[in-house]
């Protein structure tokens, strides 16, 4: 399994917009897309930090998403509210509890 982890930053006062914004835009746009498992959005509201972690079943599927555009058009649905450009990641699960 792979993670693909998205780091981006926030003003503090977007994140309850930015928590809709997953919730109605990015996960329902994601969940059809092969081999995704489950995703996360991790948010600190004292400095605006914010990680989203998206599980794949490989990296075939995780490269697929990206080359599709898929992805790129998630990452635009967030752009209004980024301070900087996301950094985007990937991890092999080698664990889980």
């Amino acid at each position: 399994m792979i993670a693909r982890v998205v780091r981006f930053q926030v003003n503090v006062d977007k994140l309850d917009e930015v928590k809709k914004s997953f919730e109605k835009g990015v996960f329902p746009a994601v969940k059809p897309q092969k081999g995704y498992r489950s995703g996360y959005l991790l948010t600190d509201r004292k400095t605006g930090n914010c990680i989203s972690i998206a599980f794949w079943d490989t990296e075939h599927d995780v490269l697929v998403d990206e080359q599709s555009g898929h992805f790129q058009e998630r990452v635009n649905m967030g752009k209004e509210f980024f301070v900087a450009p996301p950094v985007r990641e990937l991890y092999e699960v080698a664990s889980k509890g």
